[in-house]
């Protein structure tokens, strides 16, 4: 692959219109919102920097892992599907997870792909999860491990964002503005997780989630989680 198409695709990954889930989800948000945990525009921007870090620290290790070795992925997956204890986390990452790899595997040509996507399908006792799962499609259609952690920390951060907008928090310029701002802080998390074995990662932001925790007790909801 050329360098000019792999940035091709990098930016495809990256772009909101990739079908991959994550639009149905608000990363614990929604529920933090109604339940109080946010009072003002400062406690949304401190929520974004917290959530980012808390990818960095808990799942980003996944990616890196599976990225390195893509032939540990189910193992991994099993490892992440224990350690999410959070049942709204651990659903919306299997969600997101299946529905990235089913995409993938319809939208590139690759050896690699179809069969992951394959067994995901026929083996449902496999969870499934996002993480691990985005690593290892990223490494089997050739992009770079740090061009795949700037990804998965990239698409967490706009995620939320998108959220916070569907909301009604921000407007979709100052929800922009948000993003912009969270910039450094992508390459913060990126310099200090990059590097964290699975056997390091941990939950640097228990309150959120909590919050998140609540999802499901919402009597009425945006996002599936």
């Amino acid at each position: 692959m050329t360098p000019a198409a792999r940035w091709w695709r990098i930016l495809q990954f990256a772009d909101s219109g990739f079908p991959s889930g994550g639009f149905a989800h608000s990363s614990g948000l929604e529920a933090t919102v109604r339940f109080g945990g946010l009072d003002d525009g400062q406690a949304l921007e401190t929520f974004v920097h917290a959530s980012i870090w808390n990818a960095g620290h808990c799942t980003l290790p996944f990616v890196a892992a599976a990225h390195d070795d893509p032939p540990r992925v189910w193992e991994l997956d099993a490892r992440l599907n224990a350690q999410l204890t959070n049942h709204v986390a651990n659903r919306a990452s299997r969600t997101q997870g299946r529905s990235f790899l089913a995409t993938c595997a319809e939208i590139f040509e690759g050896p690699s792909i179809r069969p992951l996507a394959e067994r995901a399908r026929v083996d449902r006792d496999l969870a499934g999860h996002l993480a691990p799962i985005f690593g290892a499609a990223l490494a089997a259609m050739a992009v770079p491990r740090d061009d795949a952690l700037r990804i998965y920390l990239y698409v967490t951060l706009r995620g939320i964002v998108a959220a916070s907008v569907r909301l009604g928090l921000v407007g979709p310029h100052e929800g922009q503005r948000l993003q912009n701002e969270h910039g450094p802080t992508l390459d913060e998390v990126l310099a200090s997780c990059g590097a964290l074995r699975v056997d390091q990662a941990a939950t640097t932001a228990p309150l959120h989630d909590v919050f998140a925790a609540l999802h499901d007790r919402l009597y009425a909801r945006l996002f599936q989680s």
